[in-house]
């Protein structure tokens, strides 16, 4: 039985193709400020009818969407979860407890650099910057809002510290993927990534103490104010802080997203019923699927901490639908990796590879908006181009997560961006500038390929080298 050829792109075609759909992509979200549901379905659109007129089958296209589809699943389950998390943490008293608390031990003229240090140091113990931001997040958010800070900034802070401290741990599923696909032992991927992980944790620190320095004398009266508040209408208390310490404990044990979150929803919602006897099943039930609605009185809290639910990931989950089936599609007819391989095969030096990959993770990013994707593609295409070069698997692993992981968060229509939009409400293109870890990691890293700083050959690179001019010679 003959099975019908695929038709064959070219990578000038596979160029003009990506650019179209970048350029709605862009116009769309950036140029006109639109949700980006509708722009990037509008590309997947494009795309597939380029396909049918190039000949591909509609069960290409159908292949292309479910495989991309399928690579999303567990992550939109763990963002609903996230959205029932945030509503039953604020109806508990956790969040308002968290930031009452923040209020009185955090140096409130530094409180920048606070942010970031303490998200850091959450982030490394629980190993997901989604967590951080969906939960001590919000309630420096609400701080740094209370203080009259420039809300994209204060963002900038919170998300630089999540990806701080994701990279640090052990627990992180993006140091886990990187270390497994270019097949190296998680530790030591860890310690080489800290070659542009800790310089740009560093230098992002300092920023955030230069901008964020603010006088209290500005900002106490709303600072009481506020705190007055969040004490007369939420449970303020050390019990109030379990949902956040069980985090903690699970982590401890390793266990996986889900069940912890499971788990976490199941405890809060205990704790709901157990500070507000009174409150209906039907009522608690609504506040995991709608969300939580503040009714201080006050606007600004009530701006603050009306969130959460399932219902509020909706709009999100669609996106993470309509970017996978795109992505999907893009590698399904080979349009990226038309243009990656070719890339890869003629890099001749450290630097040149380094750049070479680095721009490759960016560009997955941009085109495809999914983190997971933006590890495995270019691992896939720059593997053995980085063997060929004499580079080992840590230095392609760093340039994974340096030009793939940490820049997701800053793509308008990638899942990460998307994520941290909805749950902060500062939109991905204001807060893009603060986020400096994530703007200083593939700088770094760039740099260190062409200096030659920090980079891991394998062992045998010299014998290559020795050979390949013996053979010359010859």
């Amino acid at each position: 039985m003959n099975k019908t050829k695929a038709p064959q792109i070219s990578t000038l075609e596979a160029v003009i193709v990506l650019l179209v759909v970048l350029g709605i992509m862009s116009a769309g979200v950036i140029g006109w400020g639109l949700s980006p549901q509708v722009p990037v379905l509008l590309a997947m659109g494009v795309v597939t009818a380029w396909a049918m007129l190039r000949g591909f089958p509609w069960s290409a296209v159908n292949a292309g969407i479910k495989e991309g589809i399928d690579k999303g699943i567990v992550p939109i389950f763990i963002f609903i979860l996230i959205g029932a998390m945030i509503s039953t943490w604020i109806a508990a008293g956790t969040i308002p407890t968290l930031m009452v608390i923040g209020f009185k031990i955090i140096n409130i003229q530094w409180l920048l650099p606070s942010v970031f240090i303490v998200c850091t140091l959450v982030g490394a113990a629980v190993g997901s910057a989604f967590t951080v931001t969906s939960t001590v997040g919000i309630a420096f958010f609400g701080m740094g809002v209370t203080m009259n800070l420039n809300p994209a900034l204060v963002a900038g802070a919170i998300i630089s510290g999540g990806i701080f401290g994701d990279k640090l741990s052990p627990l992180s599923e993006t140091n886990n993927l990187a270390s497994a696909v270019v097949d190296t032992d998680l530790f030591t991927h860890i310690k080489h990534i800290l070659w542009s992980t800790l310089p740009a944790g560093l230098i992002s620190l300092g920023l955030f103490a230069m901008l964020g320095h603010s006088s209290t004398e500005t900002s106490l009266a709303k600072i009481n104010q506020t705190v007055a508040v969040l004490n007369g209408h939420f449970s303020i208390s050390a019990l109030a802080l379990l949902p956040i310490v069980l985090v903690f404990v699970c982590a401890g044990f390793k266990m996986p997203a889900i069940p912890t979150m499971l788990l976490n929803i199941f405890i809060s919602a205990g704790l709901i019923l157990f500070e507000q006897p009174e409150l209906s099943l039907a009522k608690l039930t609504a506040i995991i699927n709608t969300g939580f609605v503040s009714k201080t009185g006050n606007t600004s809290v009530d701006t603050l901490l009306s969130r959460g639910g399932i219902v509020s990931m909706m709009s999100m989950v669609a996106l993470i639908v309509v970017t996978l089936s795109l992505g999907g599609l893009l590698v399904k007819f080979g349009l990226i990796n038309q243009i990656m391989t070719p890339v890869a095969k003629h890099l001749n030096s450290d630097g040149k590879l380094v750049l070479a990959g680095v721009l490759t993770c960016i560009g997955v990013n941009v085109f495809v908006g999914e983190q997971f994707l933006s590890i495995i593609l270019p691992g896939r295409a720059f593997r053995q181009a980085f063997n060929d070069g004499g580079l080992s698997g840590n230095a392609l692993g760093r340039v994974l997560e340096d030009g793939g992981t940490v820049i997701n968060y800053l793509v308008p229509w990638g899942v990460g961006g998307v994520f941290l939009t909805t749950t902060l409400g500062v939109p991905t293109v204001l807060y893009l500038p603060f986020v400096f870890f994530s703007l200083l990691c593939p700088v770094i890293s760039v740099i260190s390929g062409f200096t030659g700083v920090g980079m891991a050959h394998l062992n045998q690179r010299t014998a290559v080298k020795t050979k390949h001019v013996t053979a010359t010679e010859v």
